[in-house]
């Protein structure tokens, strides 16, 4: 009964996100059909909470977002280590060729001698595999054919050393493209459920809740110890800088890089990648690329990173502010360094 469900505030610290939808959809479902009322509904929530719901909501996709980035990445290396393997193998198996191409002339002759040497029956067999298990080079050959037997086996071997190779990472790859999947739903789902929540308010109530996560208040004298405006510590932090100044007004895009969109890690990178710096792909990676930087040391170019998971980055600019990537509500913007919880800064040159 809609008399015994849950006060949306009360969700906030440990509801999940469909629950959150759920119960906001149902009882919005109520009120329009005149059910709501004293004792009948949960109370419709209030902007704030929304808002604070829909912040939420973001912060738990970043996380989920630097998960599928992260698992891209290493899809993407395995991807290319198979193919390494594909090429080398088809390189073996191409000298392979030429080897028992060899043989097949010296068998030629043989036969047409009176007979065929077993070693030689053995490298031309169809079967590869069972010349690896059984062959054995008989007793004597000449110098030259002896060579050449010991050639195809050893290329055989190589061949089918490369098949084992490539058979793990193709079993790898299909695990992180499973991986990758597990993530993207993730990020889509808890998207989809704030882009719900926010469509149930009015654009003037939107517009009041501000740009997510750069909304939170400032305490009295939290810019205290942070540095000024100051010059960057090296020509190619400069770079970053500049590169993520001309990116102001991008969309956010979860995963993306550039050269339009971003998400928070694909700004940095994508800014330091432009000054001839090449940075890992992940928050969590991108905090160890550097020198560790405090605070009250901060310079422009500096990395700035965001809550106890390392889930959000910005590069700082200068005068206590930094650009970054915020969410899907906020295009890429200057803003506070002290608008969210600080996790850490790194000096990348």
């Amino acid at each position: 009964m809609a008399a015994h469900r849950r006060p949306l505030r009360r969700l906030g610290s440990g509801g999940t996100t469909a629950r959150t939808a759920v119960t906001l959809t149902l009882a919005g479902a109520a009120t329009a059909a005149g059910l709501g009322g004293t004792g009948n509904a949960a109370p419709e929530p209030t902007p704030a909470q929304v808002g604070a719901t829909v912040d939420r909501l973001y912060r738990e996709a970043e996380v989920a977002t630097e998960k599928y980035n992260g698992a891209k990445e290493k899809a993407g290396a395995t991807e290319r280590r198979l193919e390494e393997l594909r090429d080398e193998m088809a390189r073996k198996e191409d000298r392979l060729n030429a080897t028992r191409e060899t043989l097949g002339s010296v068998a030629a002759a043989q036969y047409r001698g009176g007979g065929l040497d077993p070693a030689l029956q053995l490298v031309l067999s169809a079967d590869p595999d069972r010349y690896l298990e059984g062959a054995a080079v008989v007793e004597r050959v000449g110098s030259r054919q002896t060579a050449a037997v010991g050639r195809a086996r050893a290329e055989l071997r190589e061949v089918a050393r490369l098949r084992g190779a490539a058979r793990v990472e193709l079993a790898s790859l299909t695990s992180r493209r499973a991986e990758l999947e597990r993530h993207r739903a993730t990020v889509t789902g808890k998207l989809e459920a704030a882009r719900r929540l926010l469509s149930r308010l009015t654009a003037e109530e939107r517009a009041r809740l501000g740009p997510g996560q750069d909304r939170a208040t400032r305490a009295p004298g939290a810019r205290e110890g942070l540095s000024a405006s100051a010059e960057a510590p090296s020509p190619r932090a400069a770079a970053a800088v500049a590169y993520a100044y001309q990116k102001l007004g991008s969309p956010y895009v979860w995963g993306a890089t550039g050269p339009d969109a971003f998400d928070c890690s694909g700004l940095t990178q994508a800014a330091y990648r432009a000054a001839g710096v090449s940075l890992p792909r992940t928050t969590y990676a991108q905090i160890g690329a550097g020198r560790g930087v405090p605070r009250s040391a901060l310079l422009p170019g500096d990395l700035v990173f965001f809550y106890s998971g390392i889930s959000h980055v910005g590069i700082y600019v200068g005068d206590g502010r930094m650009i970054h990537a915020p969410n899907p509500s906020a295009p890429v913007r200057l803003a506070p360094v002290d608008s969210m919880p600080f996790a850490g800064a790194a000096r990348v040159v």
